[in-house]
């Protein structure tokens, strides 16, 4: 007879606190009143309350279905519809509503496009600049397949910061995402480090990793010349996702905090509700 193993409970330190403060609720009641569309509402991502009281939000931008269908992510996945030709122009708009001091931008992949989506990711960079030049800015952007020429896109419109995720160590990378490779990565974060770009990229725990593949997913970032690492805990968005194999512990991040300082990083940003645009706004001066 099949058992099927007990779901890990929940500890007591990833309760969320609830968002308060009169910054949080002026971005909140512009984000409510003209319907904008921000990953940290739609991701229910626990920092929210923190970066929108600090005057941060992060948009995603492409649409909302996805290429690829990683089994971490709650995104959407099938055919995307076609690109919405004012998404810069709205994206740029919704940045100066909000009177954000850092904006952080993300996408779903478009395999689908010739270009990636490289092209219309360059357009919203261009349109949020313009309209908000006091705004600091940083990518969060798909691996393009590490073609050079669709990173070179995004590189050219200088946002202060280009960040790309590995997500998982390197053996578990075929069962954790959809079609990325994890040498496909390094070589995106190498491109971009090479080309003078203040770089950052984000790994979650509890998939079953072991700390010697954590400090080697550490070198080896290093080594392709990221600067800022983001580590925070995975949470299983539905039953249909991975399970969490582990809850690492507040003491445990902070060892792998200390441990990614020593080994370079400039920012490690490390505890297990850490998700890659936490502390963004800092990470401009890395």
């Amino acid at each position: 007879m099949n058992i099927k193993p007990k779901r890990l409970r929940k500890p007591d330190w990833l309760k969320i606190k609830l968002p308060e403060g009169k910054d949080f609720k002026y971005v909140n009641d512009i984000v409510k009143d003209h319907k904008l569309h921000t990953i940290c509402s739609s991701g229910r991502c626990p920092n929210m309350g923190e970066c929108w009281g600090n005057k941060t939000a992060t948009f995603m931008i492409l649409g909302g279905i996805c290429t690829r269908s990683c089994k971490f992510c709650n995104v959407a996945t099938g055919k995307p519809q076609p690109l919405d030709p004012d998404e810069a122009k709205n994206l740029a708009e919704s940045v100066k509503l909000m009177n954000l001091n850092h904006a952080v931008i993300t996408s779903v992949d478009r395999d689908d496009l010739s270009d990636k989506g490289a092209g219309a990711w360059a357009e919203a960079i261009k349109a949020v600049k313009k309209e908000n030049p006091d705004t600091t800015l940083e990518v969060l952007i798909p691996d393009f397949d590490a073609i050079p020429e669709l990173i070179q896109l995004v590189i050219d419109e200088k946002p202060e910061v280009i960040s790309h995720n590995m997500e998982t160590v390197r053996r578990l990378t075929p069962g954790v995402r959809s079609r990325a490779k994890y040498d496909t990565s390094l070589e995106v974060i190498k491109y971009l480090s090479e080309n003078g770009v203040r770089t950052k990229s984000g790994i979650m725990l509890g998939l079953g990793e072991t700390e010697e593949e954590i400090y080697e997913t550490m070198d080896d970032l290093r080594e392709a010349g990221c600067k800022i690492l983001t580590i925070g805990q995975y949470l299983q968005p539905t039953h249909r996702h991975l399970e969490v194999k582990k809850y690492v512990t507040p003491e445990e991040f902070e060892k792998y905090r200390e441990e990614g300082l020593k080994r370079g990083f400039s920012f490690v940003e490390s505890s297990p509700l850490v998700r890659s645009s936490y502390h963004a706004e800092k990470h401009v001066k890395a």
